[in-house]
C-alpha cells in the first residue's frame, strides 16, 4: 500500500486524467489506414502517435512536477531515481493501432519510492479511462470490481498474443488452460484488462512485460480487487508478467498450468 494520503491521491488522480487526454489529441489524428510506420532496432513498429503523446506528456509533466522522474517507452529515463517517477506507454498495443483494433490504449503510472500507487488505461477511439489507486478503480468515473470470480468452465480468458513462447515460459502448461475455459480469445494489449476491470472477461494474462506495460495496469487490478501474481507466482511487478483474476479463479489457473505444484 501507497504512503500517499487522499488528497494527494486525489491530485494525482485529477491529473493522470488530464494526461491521457492530452494524450489523446496526439494520438487521434493518426488513427486510420493511411497511417505512417515506422520500425524501431527490434523491429516493432512506432508512429507518430506513439511519438508524438510521450512528447506532450513529458512536457506537461515539465512544467508541473519539474522534480518528478520519467520513465517512458519512447524517449527513456530521467531523474528514474526520484522517489515520484512517471511511466509511460503512448500507445501500448501498436500493432492494434496501426491495425484499426481499438485494444490499444495510453498507459500512464505513478511510482513512489519505486512501487505503482496510481495508473490509468486510456482507449481515446471509444472513449473509456480506468484509473485505478490500488484501493479503488474507475472507469469513466464509475467504481468498477469486475465480475466475480466463476468456475473455469465458464470463464473468458484472454491474452495478448496467444502463440507467444513466452506463454510456456517457467514450464508452464499453458496449452492445458484454454481448452478448460468457456471462452479464449486475444483481446489483449492494454484494452484486455479494461474489459477485465469493467466485468466483460474474467482472466487476463500477459508473459513478458516491461516496466511501462504493467505499471498502470497493477493499481487497477488491484483497485478493483483481482488476486494478481506474475507467472512464476511472485509479485507481478518484480516479475513483469501477469496472470489476473478473481479469487479462486486465480488459484484455478495457477493450478492447471502447474500441476505439480
Amino acid at each position: 500500500m501507497s504512503e500517499l494520503n487522499r488528497a494527494q491521491k486525489d491530485e494525482f488522480i485529477d491529473f493522470i486524467a488530464y494526461l491521457c487526454s492530452e494524450a489523446a489529441k496526439e494520438i487521434l489524428p493518426h488513427y486510420g489506414p493511411d497511417v505512417v510506420i515506422e520500425h524501431k532496432s527490434d523491429a516493432t513498429p512506432v508512429t507518430l502517435a506513439d511519438r508524438n503523446a510521450e512528447k506532450r506528456i513529458r512536457e506537461i509533466l515539465a512544467e508541473r512536477y519539474p522534480e518528478h522522474g520519467i520513465i517512458g517507452e519512447e524517449f527513456g529515463r530521467e531523474r528514474d531515481d526520484a522517489d515520484f517517477v512517471w511511466v509511460l506507454d503512448p500507445v501500448d498495443g501498436t500493432k492494434s493501432f496501426i491495425s484499426g483494433v481499438p485494444l490499444f490504449a495510453t498507459l500512464v503510472a505513478l511510482l513512489y519510492k519505486g512501487r505503482p500507487v496510481i495508473g490509468a488505461i486510456n482507449q481515446p477511439v471509444l472513449n473509456q479511462l480506468i484509473i485505478g489507486d490500488c484501493e479503488t478503480t474507475t472507469l469513466n468515473g464509475k467504481v468498477v470490481n469486475g465480475r466475480q470470480a466463476c468456475s473455469l468452465n465458464q470463464a473468458t480468458l484472454c491474452t495478448t498474443d496467444p502463440i507467444r513462447k513466452t506463454l510456456w515460459q517457467n514450464n508452464a502448461d499453458w496449452s492445458a488452460l484454454p481448452p478448460k475455459t468457456a471462452l479464449y480469445r486475444s483481446w489483449g494489449d492494454a484494452g484486455g484488462y479494461i474489459l477485465l476491470c469493467a466485468g466483460f472477461i474474467d482472466i487476463m494474462c500477459d508473459p513478458m512485460m516491461e516496466i511501462w506495460d504493467c505499471a498502470a495496469i497493477l493499481p487497477c487490478l488491484e483497485g478493483a480487487g483481482f488476486e494478481v501474481t506474475g507467472w512464476k507466482g511472485g509479485d507481478a511487478f518484480e516479475e513483469r508478467s501477469i496472470i489476473a483474476a478473481k479469487a479462486p479463479l486465480h488459484k484455478e489457473v495457477l493450478k492447471v498450468i502447474y500441476p505439480t505444484q
